[in-house]
């Protein structure tokens, strides 16, 4: 765990080593991680958003490509999805009574919660937010989505989340403030992506220290 924080925490020091040592084989090393966050719910850890700022960021440098890097990250953010919902499909409701020790029940729970406020925008709306981007193709899976519908907000949502992260690291990936204090940056992502299980848990506290009505 200290290594993979570490690496989190200096991911653009790392994906430099690797455009260095791998060249071109770094196109299928993203590929992976980006398919690997949002293919498989045991994997909500892996970076997502710095990641694709970053990469953004070495596009503007000309170590990578950035037409061909947004085309690959969003072919895997399809396909990770597309995965995810078959899962959640295969393994159906019954995920919410049984005892599936690789599952995060409490951000389940809340991505579950979500979507039945939001629909299917939930596909769309989850791309930027850590954890739930994750649980939501599955949870639209278990609840039997329509797979053509799923697919339009599947698409939609990776080409928005892809196309304006890497667009954004592009232009302001080097810019000398924001590398500075790119760490500082990456921490507020990571505090992002656990703002929703504090927020549950803030919430069950309350409603435990509330009379009732």
């Amino acid at each position: 765990m200290p290594d993979l924080l570490n690496m989190i925490l200096h991911i653009d020091q790392f994906l430099g080593t690797f455009v260095t040592q791998y060249g071109e084989w770094i196109y299928l090393v993203l590929f992976l991680i980006i398919f690997g966050e949002t293919g498989f719910v045991v994997l909500p850890f892996l970076p997502g958003d710095s990641l694709l700022f970053i990469a953004g960021a070495f596009g503007a440098s000309g170590m990578l490509n950035p037409v061909l890097l947004s085309v690959i990250l969003i072919i895997a953010a399809i396909l990770g999805n597309t995965v995810n919902y078959a899962i959640g499909r295969y393994i159906g409701p019954r995920v919410f009574t049984s005892n599936f020790r690789f599952l995060d029940r409490s951000a389940l729970i809340k991505t579950h919660v979500f979507y039945e406020k939001h629909g299917g925008k939930t596909i769309v709306m989850s791309r930027f937010l850590p954890i739930f981007r994750t649980f939501a193709p599955f949870v639209a899976g278990v609840g039997s989505m329509n797979f053509v519908r799923f697919q339009l907000f599947n698409i939609s949502g990776a080409v928005l989340w892809i196309g304006s992260l890497v667009t954004l690291g592009y232009f302001f990936g080097n810019v000398p403030i924001i590398k500075e204090h790119l760490n500082t940056i990456v921490l507020i992502g990571i505090g992002a992506a656990a703002i929703p299980v504090l927020f549950g848990a803030v919430w069950k506290i309350f409603k435990k220290k509330s009379p009732a009505a």
